[in-house]
């Protein structure tokens, strides 16, 4: 019998799966983000890479780090640059907020997902602190207990 994935909603364009197994999230906030025309088609194409992608807070400002948007199919010869620094937009409290909690020794800011709202490009950004390979064993373990649970009542009722 196939595997069913569901469905990822209309307006998500990209996910960073690789987040949330290698980081215990903790808090989560959404930010928009400053795209140059091009950029834009792109990321509404779905050409955006967020694997390796981090935010680091600046002079003030956060910046979204390593995430790669493919240059436009149809653009010229002022294509953006797919790995450029992208600042973020939050609101001062939120910004202050995070920048006292990534004082902290091990927290960073890691970008979760990537979606439409009301036309604009958002991402999802995480507070995250880096989990122990035990960790990630452990939530594995959890998971398929939870499946095979699950297996079992369906099957039985």
């Amino acid at each position: 019998m196939a595997k069913k994935h569901p469905e990822k909603p209309k307006n998500q364009l990209a996910t960073n799966r690789k987040a949330r197994h290698d980081y215990a999230i903790s808090d989560t906030y959404e930010a928009g983000m400053m795209l140059t025309g091009t950029e834009i088609k792109s990321v509404r194409a779905g050409k955006i890479n967020l694997k390796d992608g981090y935010a680091q807070i600046r002079q003030g400002e956060l910046w979204l780090e390593n995430v790669h948007i493919s240059p436009y199919d149809a653009g010229n010869q002022f294509n953006h640059d797919p790995l450029r620094r992208r600042k973020l937009l939050l609101h001062k409290h939120e910004l202050a907020k995070l920048s006292g909690v990534v004082k902290d020794k091990g927290i960073t800011i890691v970008p979760l997902k990537v979606y439409l709202k009301h036309g604009f490009a958002k991402v999802l950004i995480g507070v995250a602190t880096g989990k122990h390979e035990y960790d990630k064993r452990e939530t594995i373990k959890r998971r398929e207990q939870d499946r095979e649970m699950r297996r079992v009542i369906k099957n039985n009722f």
